[in-house]
């Protein structure tokens, strides 16, 4: 009798196991379902049938647009650094990073809402054409720029080299239309610049160096190399790094910048991803810290990001330890620490996607923590329109006259008080020794005695 209770009381238990694993199978199977490739494909090749089919343009549409409009409208819902990048984009995408383009070498901007050329680069196409800061582009090929937005301006303004664009030009001076037919040429934008705009690196009084970095592309390092050969030639004693506006760029060329500062098999930046093939380690290799016990300032601000934060995060993490002599000045940064992979795709696409993220030489995030200067240092909206203006090519020229003078006696208080920083610490320097060397000499007197 007990032996059937039990034998029954097991069966009981194995029925009530056995229904509740088969509604865990049951929901995970439908779950599973929902989540399988295979059905939501079929959705999504049944929406775009429908749409070639019933949409009233319908028959305007490819399929190919229709495939990219949802690529993009797909990866755009990851983050926002995540891209689908079409065939156009990328080529641009390798341009910037390259640091040169097809293009007539004019730098434009909307003012008045006329196309307006900020300044003509020299020796390129548009500077040969004789065309001036101020003047306005009111037609190119025959195309009315009334109304046109800025990134499609440029869009018609670069392209291959060797081919040609009709730009109209209105010069405000004269009042007259003249017509310029160029031929577009490999224009090379420089990634690193002094105060004025060029590559000249002048030394001021007290042998502070200056050097911008307007972006981290595949010729930064070698630029950076060269501009610290000329302030070294000339005696330099201290330096400031301008990483203020800079929106990054390549993760190798962060890394070669953090070399010339600091030792051999220091630790520059990890990232973290997903998976282990995902996450690794920077570090100094070859020949490096050349210029570790030299004072140096890097300037921030909010719109310095991504390989600007790598560089300014690592070598505060570095002078912390002594490592280094870097003070970091000015706002705290935009906090854009994820890593996006290039991933080529067929007939020229590519995705950038976000893969993992970076940390700093102590694993401090960077991603939407971004770099808190030691020294913090704002500025007015004002003061930082100022500093863009001066910085743009002929950007100062093409102000009348008052606001010309305005721009010119307005400062730049994160530079002012960077140069107020290095100038302490070699006055401090200069002053120790003399300081010591009384003392070394009464302990010498004494000993005599």
């Amino acid at each position: 009798m007990k032996r059937r209770l039990i034998y029954g009381l097991v069966s009981v238990v194995l029925a009530v196991n056995l229904s509740i694993g088969a509604r865990i199978y049951l929901g995970s199977a439908g779950a599973a379902e929902k989540d399988s490739a295979y059905p939501n494909l079929e959705l999504f090749s049944r929406v775009m049938e429908t749409v070639r089919k019933d949409y009233v343009d319908g028959q305007k549409l490819t399929y190919q647009e229709l495939v990219y409009g949802a690529l993009k409208g797909m990866v755009d819902t990851l983050d926002p650094h995540s891209e689908f990048l079409d065939p156009e984009k990328y080529k641009e995408l390798q341009n910037d990073t390259q640091g040169q383009f097809g293009g007539l070498g004019i730098v434009v901007t909307l003012q008045d809402n006329a196309l307006t050329v900020v300044a003509p680069i020299e020796d390129t196409p548009g500077f040969k054409a004789g065309i001036l800061s101020g003047d306005r582009i009111i037609r190119i090929d025959g195309k009315s720029t009334d109304r046109m937005a800025l990134p499609d301006a440029v869009k018609s303004l670069r392209g291959d080299p060797g081919t040609e664009v009709t730009l109209s030009v209105l010069r405000p001076a004269t009042g007259q239309v003249k017509d310029h037919k160029l031929a577009r040429a490999i224009i090379n934008v420089d990634m690193v610049k002094d105060t004025n705009g060029r590559k000249e690196f002048p030394l001021d009084d007290s042998k502070i160096g200056y050097v911008r970095i307007t972006q981290f592309g595949e010729k930064t390092s070698d630029e950076l190399d060269a501009a610290l050969k000329k302030l070294k030639r000339g005696g330099m004693e201290a330096l400031i790094v301008d990483l203020r506006w800079n929106p990054g760029g390549l993760l190798d060329q962060a890394v070669e910048v953090c070399e010339k500062f600091l030792p051999r098999g220091q630790l520059v930046v990890s990232t973290e991803g997903r998976t282990s093939s995902q996450s690794s380690v920077r570090k100094v290799t070859g020949r490096s810290g050349e210029l570790r016990n030299l004072p140096v300032v890097v300037l921030v601000n909010l719109w310095s990001a991504s390989a600007s934060e790598i560089v300014a995060g690592c070598l505060q993490d570095c002078a912390a330890l002594g490592l280094c002599k870097t003070i970091v000045v000015g706002e705290k940064t935009f906090g854009k620490g994820s890593v996006q992979s290039i991933l080529p795709l067929d007939n020229g696409a590519a995705l950038r996607l976000t893969t993992a993220k970076y940390y700093t030489p102590s694993h401090k995030v960077i991603h939407e923590q971004g770099i808190t200067p030691d020294i913090v240092v704002t500025m007015t909206d004002e003061e930082e329109a100022t500093v863009l203006l001066k910085r743009a090519p002929g950007g100062v020229e093409s102000l009348d006259e008052r606001q010309r003078e305005r721009v010119r006696n307005t400062h730049d208080p994160q530079l002012d008080r960077a140069m107020d920083v290095l100038k302490g610490i070699r006055l401090f320097a200069e002053r120790a020794p003399t300081d010591e060397r009384p003392k070394g000499h009464a302990k010498k007197v004494a000993a005599a005695k």
